[in-house]
């Protein structure tokens, strides 16, 4: 694997817009260990191995479970995440596949059962946000394992 774009070489200002978004996400309100489950589980989709790797570290610094990580691209065979994670997990998987001629109705009455339409739209802006990360560190070639969970 080679790193095509280093951080030093990034233009001024390039992730400025990205880390704003990050940290609202994260001062949010939003149970962060349930974010880094929809994290690891788009990164996974977009085959993004430095978000992989670096979800994987904060999922365990937030508490999570190797068991529950590595398991989520199974999620709906596994019996241990809660009908409030599957909901997650379902709607960011739709969101990262979505056709334009689909709708997402069902998804966000399954999630109305466990979040209120500002945390439904926070949770949308989670999904956007780790796509686009995906695709940047892909784009980039950044290189896995560098990553230090705090």
């Amino acid at each position: 694997m080679n790193e095509r774009i280093h951080m030093t070489d990034y233009p001024t200002g390039l992730l400025e817009g990205m880390r704003k978004t990050q940290d609202y996400l994260e001062q949010s309100g939003l149970d962060q260990g349930l974010l880094e489950l929809l994290y690891m589980r788009v990164s996974q989709i977009n085959s993004c191995a430095y978000c992989i790797d670096m979800h994987y570290k904060k999922g365990i610094h937030y508490g999570e479970t190797t068991l529950r990580l590595i398991s989520v691209s199974a999620w709906r065979e596994t019996p241990y995440y809660s009908e409030k994670e599957q909901a997650v997990l379902e709607f960011a998987e739709k969101l990262t596949h979505m056709p334009a001629e689909e709708h997402s109705d069902d998804l966000h009455l399954a999630l109305l059962e466990h979040f209120n339409k500002q945390e439904i739209a926070i949770l949308s802006l989670a999904v956007a946000q780790i796509n686009s990360w995906n695709r940047l560190m892909r784009s980039f070639g950044a290189v896995p394992s560098k990553f230090k969970a705090e």
